[in-house]
């Protein structure tokens, strides 16, 4: 799919460059194209370079978590549930142990431990399957989880925003919690409304009732500060939390007598090497979405969109960031680059920034996850998964929408 999203961004780029030079006698299209594409390519190693110290030590600090025993304890304090919201997998299967690990470190951020996690979860849940080409009901669950992405640490969209010059890269944090709870709340309730769960469990309802009531709390107390205090205040709670949990890690490491600084250091030698690796698939992304914008094909679907939502009265202050959201369900790594080529264009302080970086913080990557998890064990007949995945992400992108005007306007 990534390839012929790669694709289709070049020729219509090219199309569009032939119908400004016919029809709105531009001609210097072409130079435009060709210039963007070499800037684009400049901008996708100057933000590789530059995240190369920062995503060193956040994978450091994450490695010190991972060796202290958090991210297990997180597991542990999440097994109770999945035992009632899969009845399917039997009590004390190794598929429930697999499936709160992956879901521990995608909350925690540890992309690189997540998947081969999740593999190990999908592959776990096939050996029950009874029907090996149809996804399981447990399957479809643990999908719909992964790809509406509860984060709590969402590090990567962090690390950007302070690569490109935020003036506060943690602004985003909070609307980013709230979005991704949002679509993982109302994700899973999709997921056991269709498949008929029963929910009305006494540990069910302790989960739930928990992280109802969190965030019932937290926006409970955002909404009766004023609209000049909401910002400064979520900046405040946000970096003092991210450096509580960065204490936090130093210190259970340091009383379980792991050695802090060799741990760190092994993390952040990973961290290397990630910087290395994204450097490929961000130039191939933001070189297409730049002889997009260039061509003038990226500006004419944003007019379009935004004459008709202006036909109805509706706000479009956002609509420049609806690039990210239209390529989020599709692609991890577009969604990434439109959300760069965002904060390129307008700003990375700017609205439409700040909605990209909580849009590309709420959900996952529906079909992304669809073709490598459920590819990975054979299954060819997806059922209600990727109805659930879309549900989810639409409800993710939505609520960051309306967050972000909460927060930012």
């Amino acid at each position: 799919m990534l390839n012929w999203i790669w694709l289709t961004f070049f020729i219509c780029a090219f199309l569009s460059g032939l119908g400004q030079y016919f029809f709105n006698g531009d001609k210097e299209v072409f130079t435009h194209l060709v210039t963007s594409m070499f800037d684009m390519s400049k901008l996708s190693f100057d933000i590789a370079l530059g995240l190369v110290g920062i995503l060193s030590f956040w994978m450091g600090m994450l490695k010190v978590a991972e060796q202290a025993g958090l991210v297990e304890q997180l597991a542990k304090l999440l097994a109770p549930l999945f035992r009632r919201l899969m009845p399917d997998v039997p009590a004390g299967h190794p598929a429930l142990g697999h499936i709160s690990m992956n879901l521990a470190a995608n909350m925690m951020g540890l992309d690189n431990a997540a998947t081969p996690i999740g593999l190990k979860a999908m592959q776990s849940l096939q050996e029950i399957n009874a029907e090996k080409d149809t996804a399981s009901n447990p399957q479809i669950l643990f999908l719909v989880l992964n790809t509406s992405s509860v984060t709590i640490f969402p590090i990567t969209i962090l690390m950007y925003r302070a690569q490109l010059g935020s003036n506060d890269p943690a602004a985003v944090f909070l609307p980013i919690l709230l979005a991704t709870s949002a679509s993982t709340l109302l994700g899973l309730l999709m997921v056991v409304w269709v498949q008929g769960l029963k929910i009305f469990d006494r540990v069910v309802a302790v989960y739930f009732t928990g992280m109802g009531l969190f965030l019932f709390i937290l926006i409970s107390y955002l909404s009766r500060l004023p609209p000049e205090q909401l910002s400064q205040t979520s900046s405040f709670i946000a970096n003092t939390l991210l450096f509580s949990i960065i204490i936090l890690f130093i210190v259970v490491a340091t009383i379980r007598k792991i050695n802090v600084y060799e741990s760190f250091i092994d993390g952040a030698k990973e961290g290397f090497s990630v910087a290395i690796s994204i450097l490929p698939y961000l130039l191939a992304m933001l070189v297409a979405i730049g002889v997009l914008r260039a061509s003038g094909m990226l500006d004419y679907l944003l007019s379009g969109i935004r004459w008709l939502l202006e036909g109805i009265n509706v706000d479009t202050a956002f609509v420049d960031a609806l690039p990210t959201a239209l390529m989020q369900p599709l692609s991890g790594s577009g969604a990434r680059a439109m959300m760069i080529e965002t904060i390129n264009t307008h700003g990375v302080d700017s609205f439409p920034a700040q909605v990209a970086a909580t849009i590309q913080g709420s959900t996952e990557t529906t079909f992304y996850v669809i073709a490598v998890y459920f590819g990975a064990v054979g299954i060819k007949r997806i059922r209600h998964a990727a109805t659930c995945g879309l549900f989810a992400d639409i409800v993710g992108i939505t609520t960051a929408i309306l967050v972000s005007y909460w927060f930012f306007m």
